[in-house]
């Protein structure tokens, strides 16, 4: 049949050394990329490994942290004599935190941070006696 066209892009080298139409797999498609010099997919080493282990960690362990300190907040927080810090919004003892004359509380981290910079507040929290 010498007049037959192909009718995909897609050629693969058959064992013979010619080249024959195919519409196989993704397997085959991925192991001619692999044999082809040019579209050679990357040695998978221990260093890749071992970062994508690592970055598991990290993350896991940052997860972690969010679940231990939102699970403290809420503990905090169902105690009548807490509130929020107006910069972070975790909630605190009202007696560690400093209602500043913008009209908030603050942590004394967030204080730490703010430092003596004036910050403007669309809306006041209620100041407790």
């Amino acid at each position: 049949m010498e007049g037959l066209i192909a009718l995909s892009n897609y050629h693969k080298q058959d064992h013979s050394g010619g080249i024959s139409s195919s519409n196989s797999s993704f397997a085959s498609q991925r192991e001619l990329r692999a044999n082809n010099t040019t579209g050679a997919l990357p040695v998978l080493g221990s260093f890749v490994i071992e970062r994508v282990q690592a970055g598991n960690l990290d993350f896991d362990q940052m997860l972690q942290s969010l679940h231990d300190l939102f699970e403290h907040d809420r503990q905090v927080a169902s105690q009548s004599d807490s509130t929020r810090c107006g910069i972070c919004y975790l909630h605190f003892p009202i007696a560690e935190l400093h209602y500043r004359d913008e009209g908030f509380y603050i942590c004394p981290d967030c204080a730490h941070s703010l430092g003596n910079h004036p910050i403007f507040m669309l809306r006041k929290q209620q100041r407790f006696s």
